[in-house]
């Protein structure tokens, strides 16, 4: 994709709404945006309840949004946007490899995936890009969408781990945060009994036999996934 998509001349400023758990980054997303001529930041959240909300009430022409944040899942608050707010573009702004989480992104509802490494430019570039109905990713996952399309084949065959569906993602980078299963089934509204069933599901989906397996591979992908 292009570095950034050119400003338009004239016309009111969009709107843009900000979800994630880091302050800092979204002081940071603020300061940037609002410099901008056509841009400006009308709310922001760091959780998905929050976000669900606000948006809902302010109804922002763009919601940039992490794929962690506070006690929720970014893919569940996207998919939720998609039913709730459909006229809001969603643009995933993450540090998650792209290569992990961008299909899950776009087949969640979301118009464009970007990673917190790129330029500022980049960034502006890719929020522009979406509020122009166009879909952005960078050119290696759009080059991977059309090899897909082609053999018919997803992204998402590559890991065992990326053939878990996206709650049992979420229950699994869960555990890898070091949660316990009580914390797990608060943070995600469920029952005990129900997380108890997504890792026995994760357990025979990545041939692992016991929950110290489990927890392992757990920690282990958190912290391939989560640099830094």
């Amino acid at each position: 994709m292009s570095d950034s998509v050119a400003p338009p001349n004239t016309g009111p400023k969009r709107l843009v709404f900000l979800v994630d758990d880091h302050p800092l980054v979204r002081e940071w997303l603020t300061n940037l945006i609002n410099q901008q001529p056509d841009l400006e930041v009308c709310g922001e959240a760091e959780s998905g309840p929050q976000a669900r909300q606000a948006i809902a009430a302010l109804q922002p022409h763009v919601a940039i949004v992490d794929i962690t944040l506070k006690d929720s899942s970014g893919i569940e608050l996207i998919k939720d946007l998609k039913q709730s707010c459909p006229k809001v573009a969603v643009l995933v702004l993450s540090m998650h490899e792209e290569s992990h989480y961008a299909e899950r992104a776009l087949r969640a509802g979301a118009k464009g995936y970007i990673m917190k490494r790129e330029t500022t430019r980049r960034v502006i570039g890719a929020i522009r890009h979406v509020l122009e109905g166009k879909l952005y990713v960078s050119e290696s996952i759009a080059a991977a969408l059309a090899a897909q399309f082609v053999s018919g084949k997803t992204l998402l065959s590559a890991s065992p781990v990326e053939q878990l569906s996206d709650r049992e993602l979420e229950v699994f980078e869960l555990l890898g945060q070091g949660r316990g299963t009580r914390q797990i089934a608060t943070a995600l509204c469920v029952s005990v009994k129900t997380v108890q069933a997504y890792c026995a599901r994760i357990k025979e989906k990545l041939n692992l036999v016991s929950a110290t397996e489990l927890l392992r591979e757990a920690v282990r992908w958190h912290e391939t996934t989560h640099p830094g």
